[in-house]
């Protein structure tokens, strides 16, 4: 029988000051680097590109315009480095793969490049930071510094505090059923729910075919899926004033099951990261986040019943 488990209790809480982004100024009064010389450098470092959306089209065709001559939302992954990461720490998942936010203002010179920083995945995903995730945080800063000769690489500001679950999941009990048929089950119902409630899902990633490396024997998985979704809304309001949050869009679902476990578990990042991580304090941002969250829940709600 399917039973709901409901909202799992504390992962990482942000409970002091720290800034979670890193972000790259660089002077692109030419434009030449654009997302795809940005892709092109991690590619050639040993990244797979999972993801690389304008957002400009998008926004213009929904809201009429865009504050933005580049807004990009790239997601990548490195196979060997989170293939060991995900075996590990499962909730590690909803970094696999992990966003950049590539982004320049109209009317600017300046194209500027988000990413998270290891310590705030750590964080978030409620574990030490570790040679895995600095491993995987050097490769990414090298292809920038690659990507943008002369940028400025900083730190954002300090997070907010926060104390709510940075992670949000459910879990759906199997009680002996077939796992493969709850699988299908809950991704049909899953995969169906988000359109209603106006998300998107731009990509999906199965860990078998994208990331798994090995045989068999040493895969603690029956499946392991990831699903990058994002809402035009949420983005497009809070870009208006922290377009460095661009690191989290768009969010990605993780929905797997360990073999040795009888449930399936469904998460992801809360949009309390985005509103610490990257200080977004504008009221009609946060109450497009906060409804972005409660619809999300709404939908796992569904799913796990």
């Amino acid at each position: 029988m399917k039973k709901i488990i409901g909202l799992i209790i504390a992962f990482g809480l942000s409970l002091y000051a720290k800034g979670d982004l890193y972000i790259f100024d660089v002077d692109n009064a030419k434009e030449t680097i654009t997302p795809a010389v940005i892709a092109k450098a991690l590619t050639s470092n040993g990244f797979s590109i999972a993801l690389n959306n304008d957002m400009t089209t998008p926004f213009k065709k929904q809201f009429q315009k865009s504050d933005f001559k580049i807004f990009t939302l790239m997601t990548i992954y490195e196979p060997k480095l989170d293939d060991k990461l995900v075996k590990k720490y499962p909730l590690a998942g909803v970094f696999i793969p992990k966003g950049i936010g590539i982004y320049q203002h109209n009317n600017e010179n300046t194209l500027r490049v988000s990413v998270l920083t290891s310590d705030a995945e750590a964080k978030i995903i409620g574990i030490e930071n570790n040679d895995l995730l600095k491993s995987i945080e050097s490769k990414v800063l090298k292809s920038l510094n690659r990507a943008l000769p002369g940028a400025k690489q900083r730190i954002s500001e300090d997070s907010l505090k926060e104390n709510r679950n940075l992670v949000t999941l459910y879990e759906y009990q199997l009680d002996g059923a077939d796992w493969e048929d709850a699988k299908g089950e809950v991704k049909m119902n899953l995969e169906g729910a988000f359109a209603p409630r106006g998300f998107i899902m731009p990509a999906s990633m199965d860990y078998d075919a994208d990331v798994f490396q090995g045989d068999d024997s040493n895969n603690p998985f029956d499946f392991y899926e990831t699903y990058s979704i994002c809402k035009l809304p949420v983005i497009y309001t809070v870009a208006k004033s922290r377009p460095e949050a661009s690191a989290f869009a768009p969010c990605t679902t993780i929905v797997y099951k360990k073999k040795d476990e009888d449930k399936i578990v469904i998460g992801f990042p809360a949009v309390y990261n985005w509103m610490s991580s990257a200080k977004v304090q504008d009221k009609e941002a946060q109450a497009v986040l906060m409804k972005a969250q409660k619809d999300f829940e709404a939908i796992l709600k569904e799913v796990t019943e």
